[in-house]
């Protein structure tokens, strides 16, 4: 891998409408970008709730919309897709897995983003775009629903790769796997790549039109080992069109030493400051050999009230700089193994960093300025990623 693109995901800016969309590129995009990366075009990974996306299409204001992010010098070369409506509103929690897909409105709204990714970013380039990972996994799907998101992603993959064929932009629909989704582990994916998607004549096309995109926190948070879902992926033939960087939530109440009472006493404490009511933060607890599975961290918080022991990881986006604060830490170092991993084992091109928490973190990890935080998380990003590689690209 040569060379590759990078930024920083949207999303953590509130604003469902193309007016806020707009103005929170012009207030923080353009900041972030004065602080990080003043002489050359800085990439993004925008963030159009299904609102925004008809809008734009409706007023086919694509074009200058395209114009607009050049003259800024940002670079669209991804889009999220998982999140439909408003991602900031107060409580979010179950609602941005919907809808689903094997509803209509994900296929609709899915290809309302790859127009416009096609229509805005600059020629050459290819582009991505996240997806949920089927549906939220309680209650399992059916096979019914199943075999209606396969037909749906099928759709997906005839209609991208007619715009390849028209325009000659390459752009894929990668799935993200979640803990708690459909796809919670990396063999969820394969599985259904595997029986619902491939061995059928379409096989080729929906190979280079569906991907997977790797969370890397996601893959923490369920102890999954980074290589080894990489090197999954590439032996099922499924490619990794986009990675997402970022830190979960991490305490290990092991590593007290006994009597550990008054320390894990403050360690929940701490940890307890990040339980709020906007997102969802799965928590996986590791004991004895067992992963303990809670939907969400006051229900671990509740539930293991009495225990001693275990680490815990928690979906819960942290700043990517930050490794140790104090008896929590971030999870970087699955960053620093899930990049080497990506460069052995995909050909992946698109980076992104994506810590949408930053509204809801506590007060003592966010900085003054939101701009500053996350500049700081692209030059710690960019700085382990040439260590041994080419520099960034938005060509």
């Amino acid at each position: 891998m040569d060379h590759f693109s990078a930024g920083y995901c949207t999303n953590v800016h509130a604003g469902a409408t193309l007016d806020e969309m707009r103005a929170n590129l012009d207030r923080h995009a353009v900041a972030v970008k004065e602080r990080y990366s003043p002489s050359r075009p800085m990439g993004v990974g925008l963030w159009l709730s299904a609102k925004a996306a008809e809008e734009l299409l409706l007023n086919h204001a694509e074009g200058e919309f395209g114009e607009w992010l050049a003259e800024r010098g940002l670079v669209p070369y991804t889009m999220n897709g998982f999140p439909f409506g408003n991602f900031h509103q107060d409580i979010v929690k179950y609602r941005v897995y919907e809808p689903t897909w094997w509803q209509p409105e994900r296929l609709h709204y899915t290809m309302q983003l790859a127009q416009i990714l096609d229509a805005i970013l600059p020629p050459g380039m290819e582009g991505s775009i996240s997806t949920l990972p089927i549906a939220w996994g309680t209650p399992c799907p059916s096979r019914e629903e199943l075999e209606q998101s396969a037909a749906q992603l099928r759709q997906a993959a005839a209609w991208l790769n007619k715009l390849e064929e028209e325009t000659g932009r390459l752009i894929y629909a990668c799935l993200e796997p979640e803990p708690g989704a459909v796809f919670s582990f990396a063999d969820d994916a394969v599985h259904f790549f595997q029986w619902q998607l491939f061995g059928h004549e379409d096989e080729e096309r929906l190979r280079r039109h569906i991907r997977i995109c790797h969370d890397i926190c996601h893959a923490a948070v369920m102890f999954e080992d980074q290589e080894e879902v990489l090197r999954k992926y590439a032996a099922a033939g499924m490619q990794v069109g986009k990675i997402q960087v970022s830190a979960a939530l991490a305490m290990n109440l092991d590593l007290f030493e006994p009597p550990a009472g008054q320390a894990r006493q403050a360690a929940i404490k701490q940890l307890s400051q990040f339980a709020e009511d906007r997102y969802l933060h799965q928590t996986v607890v590791r004991r004895d050999g067992e992963d303990l599975f809670y939907e969400d961290l006051q229900a671990a918080l509740d539930a293991e009230r009495d225990q001693e022991r275990g680490e815990w990881r928690v979906h819960f986006h942290v700043p990517v700089y930050l490794n140790e604060f104090g008896r929590l830490r971030a999870t970087q170092d699955e960053i620093l193994r899930g990049l080497a991993a990506a460069r052995q084992h995909t050909s992946c091109k698109h980076y992104e960093v994506e810590t949408y928490a930053w509204g809801v973190l506590p007060s003592d990890l966010k900085q003054p300025e939101l701009a500053a935080g996350i500049a700081e998380e692209l030059k710690w990003f960019e700085k382990q990623m040439t260590n041994d590689q080419a520099p960034m690209t938005n060509d």
